[in-house]
């Protein structure tokens, strides 16, 4: 009686045992569905680098890259933060932001204090 051998990547071992042409058809279902299953893997992981490659970039992030390169060594409001983000091609409302920043200010990322009657940002 035929017998074959098929030794998995996770390391099982597995035996067959049957006519060939049980043996033959069983050793084809698995080479054709371990094919399968690798196509299937390569499908999700090219979905997944482009989900990466597709994300948006959120404006907290943004925010602390303005911070970084300096932009709030002299206080900024709300308006000024919208505008120097805009100019880099990103609109954000007022509205959204003030959300944004208040966040920042609870991870002390930044400091806020209010001058002139208007809240302003800084480090």
């Amino acid at each position: 009686m035929p017998k074959a051998t098929i030794k998995t990547k996770s390391g099982a071992v597995i035996t067959i045992e049957g006519s060939e042409k049980e043996v033959s058809r069983i050793l084809a279902d698995y080479e054709r569905s371990s094919v399968v299953h690798q196509a299937k893997k390569m499908v999700v992981a090219t979905k997944v680098a482009q989900k990466e490659t597709k994300k948006r970039a959120a404006a907290s992030d943004l925010v602390i890259n303005l911070k970084e390169d300096g932009y709030f060594d002299k206080p900024r409001s709300l308006a000024e933060v919208a505008k120097a983000l805009e100019e880099s091609g990103y609109i954000y409302p007022v509205t959204t932001l003030s959300g944004v920043m208040i966040g920042l200010v609870q991870k002390k990322l930044l400091g806020r204090k209010k001058l002139e009657g208007k809240w302003v940002y800084g480090k």
